[in-house]
């Protein structure tokens, strides 16, 4: 006799945009995983639309639109009866979990943590810190080969991390797409590795062959502009990078393109200068595809970069620095340049935009790279394995887990008693 299909409900921070985000894209590489396992999925969040939102119920997804605060998600979650839950990032997982755990509480509980947020704000609060000592340096060097040691310093006494680490012991899985992440937990905060699964962005390696050399023209950068590191990463290169390639290479242009383009962003486009504000990109492989190289130049951040995995998928050269390559090589010699500081990035760009051999050597790396890190193939069976292995052996599982157990008791009581005072306090007003 079949047994019935696996249940799925994803608790989504917000509605899945594949084409503005990694983090879309990635929750996108993992339903589909989900679905190539034959598992039936649910989608719902809290969220409004977005406009960028992917179709889901054209894959064969279920939709929902849920409340905080609000009891009905209780009767929702009774009638679904999940197998598996995922929360997407750890405030669904405060503001869910109580519920999940009281009304499913066989349930697997899963958290895709797409990057960790807390170590992303940490870097973020030592590079203000470190332009108010130097407003005018241009060289992050410093900043940019951390000890594990050192970011556990600067996160240990931050609320955000103790509200994320939280949320990690108290799922039974969480999805790490880092595996710097993955050491910084294990070895710094002493998270069990039993409690984390390595999921990387995972994709079809490209068969076909890239747009030549001869045929590319430009510099590209691409990034949600509401992601802070995205942010800075364009006033820098407005500033300081850009410039600098200007002086050698006069004629060359730059597109930049982003979704939720603020004024402040548009207010930055100056085709005098060749710096393009190109707002959000229908289709960010078709530009890829057509730049020569991808300019990354990030100051801080965490997880893996979208931008320079899909420069690989198209087989486009980026010049980048250690925080955006972080967790993304290997060994082997990355598809681009890796540099630290405004001049080195600068010169790095310069020369590898008119050197036809050297860039038909690192484009190929890309190709290779992402045949060996970030393959479907591979990652998305892994991931369906290490949930079907949890759910086969939850309780022994959860009883390893006694400091998520104890976390679960008092955290998920101040949360529920919060929220049901939330949800009171609405029905009067």
């Amino acid at each position: 006799m079949n047994q019935p299909a696996t249940k799925v409900l994803v608790i989504g921070y917000v509605w899945p945009e594949p084409r503005s985000s990694a983090a879309g894209g990635h929750m996108m590489q993992i339903l589909q995983s989900f679905l190539d396992a034959g598992w039936n999925i649910t989608f719902s969040s809290p969220a409004a639309l977005g406009e960028h939102k992917a179709d889901l119920l054209t894959l064969g997804i279920a939709e929902c639109a849920i409340e905080l605060n609000n009891s009905s998600f209780d009767d929702f979650i009774r009638e679904l009866a999940p197998d598996i839950v995922l929360f997407d990032r750890f405030m669904m997982e405060e503001q869910f979990g109580w519920r999940v755990e009281k009304h499913c509480p066989d349930a697997l509980r899963v958290l895709e943590t797409s990057d960790l947020q807390s170590l992303r704000d940490a870097r973020h609060q030592r590079l203000k810190d470190h332009l108010k000592a130097d407003p005018d340096g241009d060289d992050f060097g410093a900043l940019f080969a951390p000890a594990l040691e050192g970011e556990f310093q600067l996160m240990a006494d931050t609320d955000l991390a103790k509200r994320e680490i939280a949320a990690i012991y108290r799922c039974d899985i969480s999805l790490m797409i880092s595996d710097v992440e993955i050491r910084m937990l294990t070895e710094q905060f002493k998270v069990p590795a039993a409690l984390l699964h390595g999921c990387p962005l995972m994709l079809e390696p490209p068969t076909e062959a890239f747009a030549p050399f001869e045929d590319r023209a430009h510099f590209l950068s691409i990034g949600n502009f509401r992601h802070a590191p995205n942010w800075d990463a364009v006033l820098w290169m407005k500033n300081s990078v850009w410039p600098l390639i200007r002086q050698q290479l006069p004629g060359a242009q730059l597109h930049i393109y982003g979704a939720y383009t603020p004024p402040k962003a548009t207010a930055l486009h100056n085709p005098a200068q060749g710096f393009h504000v190109m707002n959000w990109a229908e289709d960010a492989l078709q530009v890829m595809s057509a730049a020569r190289i991808c300019l990354a130049p990030l100051r801080f951040g965490a997880g893996i970069k979208g931008k320079l995995v899909d420069a690989m998928l198209c087989g486009t050269p980026s010049i980048t620095t250690p925080i955006g390559a972080e967790a993304m090589g290997d060994e082997q010699p990355w598809p681009g340049m890796i540099e630290h500081s405004a001049p080195a990035l600068a010169a790095a760009a310069v020369a590898l935009y008119q050197d036809r051999k050297r860039w038909t050597q690192v484009q190929e790396h890309g190709r290779q790279l992402l045949a060996r890190r970030y393959d479907q193939n591979v990652h998305g069976p892994a991931l369906v394995e290490c949930l079907e292995q949890c759910r086969n052996r939850l309780a022994a599982h959860r009883r390893d887990n006694f400091t998520g157990s104890m976390l679960r008791h008092h955290a998920h009581k101040s949360t529920q008693y919060m929220s049901q005072w939330i949800e009171a306090k609405n029905r009067i007003v």
